[in-house]
């Protein structure tokens, strides 16, 4: 295969490309892989690809080096300068010292204590959720999960119940740039809306922006988002104590900060779950002697979640620039250049993982990379962690004889590793 084929988001419709990866790990470590024209999106200047654990976990603890700032940390270029300046904002954008102190400033929400408080009532709306589809039989499990981290992302950030599925939206707005099915995706109830989510939403641009030649505009944009950011200012006025919300307002953030923590929260956040949740589950569906060994001993549950984790890396990869001239892998990169690390890959490398490509439930230790590592490990894992493992058990336990109903159909991504539908089916009757 070609190493190009681990850039192209349509090769990860047909799931994410192990077999290369492998392949890579053992002949071509660090190596260097053209950047395409994809659809309307133009061609870039190309990256250095990074496959192994160990080479993975360097760059991603040496931002000195290995930079979020420089160029962000998607693979495609920003559209204009002015663009780039206004990510550079985002945390997950930042370097230390910056990122340090944007990171600090909500930490507080995302502790192991703070979440433990989160957990019970995460358990009860994933009951909730899985109670309201009980009695159908069958069940599209990506509509059915999607729900829990929207849910819960609202919770923490103080989001009004009847505007929460406008987060949903956003995310699909996003997605949107590779996978055209989720581009103009709305499903929040116009009637359940608040004010101030109503007015907001006169913002909404009528359809995807395009730059002045004719180019879809970057989908994380501030006009493409205008609607998103326009209701984050509204909500920050009316913060709820001890939410996520007034932690940034009252943290001195500038405004491009406080609106890509906005994003970070409302769309990253929401998008790892989305893709985790029902990822781990067609992955045991598709292993029915981890499913059994799962049933017959729910005490492996937490073991399980990791490795789902695993298996279904959320984000495929991420992206550093070089800071200076370096040796990695053998190959000199060059300061300025591109730099993109694989979770999914270091997922799999034989050298730390005893048979990478088997699913165990009770694999320990499981190092693996799929919530990043050093500085900008993510922040919410503990959170994703509880949801995960909330929605598991309740589908386990109150679904009986769960099994999928059909072939599932993933997202065109290079960076989400998601599905768009997984049909499931329970009870007896086969």
């Amino acid at each position: 295969m070609n190493p190009v084929e681990a850039f192209l988001p349509g090769t990860y419709t047909a799931g994410v490309p192990y077999a290369l990866f492998a392949e890579l790990r053992a002949t071509r470590p660090v190596c260097r892989i053209d950047e395409p024209a994809v659809g309307a999106w133009p061609a870039g200047p190309g990256f250095w690809a990074v496959f192994r654990h160990a080479d993975v976990k360097h760059v991603l603890r040496t931002p000195e080096v290995f930079s979020s700032h420089l160029g962000a940390t998607q693979i495609r270029d920003p559209d204009t300068p002015a663009d780039l300046e206004f990510v550079r904002a985002m945390m997950l954008n930042q370097d230390p010292p910056d990122h340090s102190r944007t990171r600090r400033i909500v930490a507080a929400a995302f502790t192991p204590r703070a979440v433990r408080e989160l957990e019970a009532v995460i358990e009860e709306r994933a009951v909730a959720l899985v109670d309201s589809v009980a009695g159908r039989g069958e069940a599209d499990f990506v509509e059915l999960a999607a729900d829990l981290p929207v849910w819960t992302l609202a919770h923490v950030m103080g989001v009004p119940e009847g505007d929460r599925r406008l987060l949903f939206d956003w995310a699909g707005r996003v997605i949107g740039y590779q996978d055209a099915d989720y581009a103009g995706l709305s499903t929040a109830a116009q009637e359940e809306l608040s004010p101030m989510a109503r007015a907001a939403l006169v913002r909404r641009p009528a359809s995807a922006p395009r730059r002045p030649d004719g180019r879809p505009m970057n989908p994380r944009s501030r006009e493409a988002l205008a609607d998103m950011f326009a209701y984050a200012h509204a909500l920050a006025e009316w913060p709820r104590p001890g939410s996520v919300m007034a932690r940034m307002r009252e943290g001195g953030l500038s405004r491009d900060e406080f609106e890509n923590m906005f994003f970070l929260f409302a769309v990253a956040g929401n998008e790892t779950l989305r893709n985790g949740i029902p990822g781990g589950l067609l992955t045991l569906l598709d292993h029915p002697d981890s499913l059994r060994l799962l049933l017959d001993r729910p005490e492996l549950t937490g073991s399980a979640v990791e490795e789902m984790l695993r298996f279904w890396p959320p984000v495929i990869d991420f992206r550093r620039t070089a800071t200076r001239d370096v040796e990695l892998g053998g190959q000199l990169i060059r300061r300025g250049e591109k730099v993109v690390v694989f979770h999914a890959s270091a997922n799999r490398d034989e050298t730390v993982f005893t048979d990478p490509d088997r699913f165990d439930i009770t694999r320990a230790p499981n190092d693996h990379l799929s919530f990043g590592f050093g500085p900008h490990v993510c922040l919410g894992a503990h959170l994703a962690r509880v949801q995960m493992r909330a929605m598991l058990r309740a589908t386990l336990d109150r679904l009986p004889g769960l099994r999928r109903a059909g072939e599932p159909v993933r997202l065109t991504s290079n960076f989400q590793n998601g599905l768009k539908t997984l049909p499931v089916r329970w009870g007896t009757d086969r």
